[in-house]
């Protein structure tokens, strides 16, 4: 568990819950006797267990909009603390909630007080809240409408909506400007890695001053803004389709019990089915030497964002890692995105789970690496970043297909010796691990991409840093 405490002048405290893997921040806040909730993430024990450790007691729990990028755990902490759980008003769910709505002010015990500001732009309906306590400036959680320097994306309800949703985002981000003071603090949900956010942040805190002098959103006129901000936007992953009908429906509390664990045989058995087993191991590791068939999505980057982006909603899912911890720490972020429970695991070395069959392997190289080879021979060069990433910059003569793309365009590859390469390793290794199941030959750069140039690579474009 990521947290960390924030003194907010006065009594009240405001401890950030972070969820680094998919970008976003829940918050837990309290005056030490009392407490509310925002944005909680599907694994709501982090949260109980803040609770216990502050020894308060769980009032209130506030979504800002019902999300787009998560499962919420909302309804479950509820549910198990006795809170009352708010949701706009405007939100067709299909369970028991407080509704709010716009200029609501509900007290949560005696000091702190929480007012309700539509902000919609994220979302129709999205909500900001406004905390007040005595002595202090008022805090502001903004879910995905104001973020620190950017602002939530606004496409996620389809095309025909963004227009729209883009212009009410603006006006949004303008209301709590004009709303509250400059010394007020702003604690969004998204924006720390999230597809959600149109951009990502690099600060860790912020107010409203900071940003009326940096955001675009406040700083630039409304054309500029929309133009600007759509031409950002790229691809998200496709596992979104699924949020937001799990959050409408009331999602309860997730089993993060272990699961079934399966021998060397039945391992075999299900990628000869076709069902993805996925190994969790870094992909140096996994390059070594791996079972056949297996794809490898590790658990140090980006591993529930790009393997629910990928895998077939629904189908079987088996995890390999090198210790129950490995595969619990998986568990608990597939569930955050809504993949229940794992058809199997298995734990262990790598050698014991073959059933005597030879592992595969692929080598793994850098930039420098690729430059020498190309005076030998021909290979081919796949960059499976995304096209916004691609239109900035790239290596002169690569193949081109998005990372989550590629399982469905294999047969577009050019034959011969594959050298897939990202921004710094992680999504080559996915991509290289696909290349290979299909029995391509394939070698995965490991490597910055701001290194291609100095190896002596040409260019086409600048290349610049991207969020891996």
């Amino acid at each position: 568990m990521s947290a960390r405490d924030v003194e907010v002048h006065g009594r009240m405290q405001i401890v950030a819950l972070d969820t680094p893997s998919l970008g976003d921040r829940s918050y837990l806040v309290h005056d030490g006797e009392v407490a509310f909730v925002v944005d909680p993430q599907r694994d709501i024990d982090r949260v109980l267990l803040l609770l216990e450790q502050a020894g308060v007691r769980l009032l209130r729990v506030f979504e800002t909009h019902i999300h787009n990028d998560y499962v919420t755990g909302g309804l479950a902490l509820a549910r198990a603390t006795g809170a009352a759980y708010h949701v706009n008003a405007a939100d067709p769910v299909t369970f028991e909630r407080e509704p709010v709505e716009d200029g609501d002010v509900l007290d949560v015990g005696h000091r702190m007080r929480v007012r309700v500001m539509a902000t919609p732009g994220h979302t129709f309906t999205h909500l900001s809240y406004i905390a007040n306590a005595p002595g202090q400036a008022p805090v502001a959680f903004t879910g995905g409408s104001l973020l620190y320097g950017s602002t939530g994306r606004p496409d996620l309800l389809g095309p025909a909506h963004t227009g729209a949703l883009v212009r009410a985002q603006y006006a949004s981000a303008h209301r709590l400007a004009h709303a509250l003071p400059d010394e007020a603090a702003v604690y969004p949900t998204h924006g720390f890695g999230s597809f959600c956010s149109a951009t990502q942040a690099q600060a860790q805190a912020s107010t409203i001053g900071l940003e009326k002098r940096s955001n675009p959103v406040l700083t630039k006129d409304q054309h500029t803004y929309v133009e600007e901000l759509l031409s950002a936007l790229d691809a998200y992953p496709a596992y979104y389709a699924h949020m937001a009908p799990a959050n409408l429906a009331g999602p309860g509390a997730p089993d993060l019990a272990a699961a079934h664990r399966a021998d060397a045989a039945e391992l075999r058995r299900r990628i000869d089915a076709g069902e993805w087993v996925v190994d969790l191991r870094h992909r140096t590791a996994f390059a070594t030497g791996h079972l056949a068939g297996t794809l490898n999505f590790g658990l140090d980057g980006s591993f529930a964002t790009y393997l629910g982006w990928l895998i077939p909603w629904e189908t079987p899912l088996s995890l390999l890692g090198e210790s129950p911890q490995q595969i619990a720490e998986a568990q608990r972020e597939l569930v955050r995105i809504g993949v229940e429970r794992p058809a199997a695991t298995a734990a262990g070395r790598i050698q014991d789970l073959s059933n005597g069959r030879e592992l595969r392997s692929f080598q793994t190289a850098r930039f420098a690496d690729l430059e020498q080879v190309r005076h030998h021979r021909g290979v081919v060069v796949l960059d499976v970043r995304r096209d916004l990433e691609w239109r900035e910059g790239h290596l002169d003569g690569a193949v081109h297909i998005p990372l989550h793309e590629l399982p469905a365009r294999l047969d577009e590859i050019p034959e011969g010796e594959v050298w897939v390469h990202c921004r710094s390793g992680y999504r080559s290794s996915v991509a290289a691990s696909l290349l290979d199941a299909a029995g391509r030959r394939v070698v995965s750069v490991d490597d910055e991409i701001e290194h291609a140039g100095a190896a002596g690579l040409a260019l086409a474009g600048v290349v610049k840093a991207e969020a891996a």
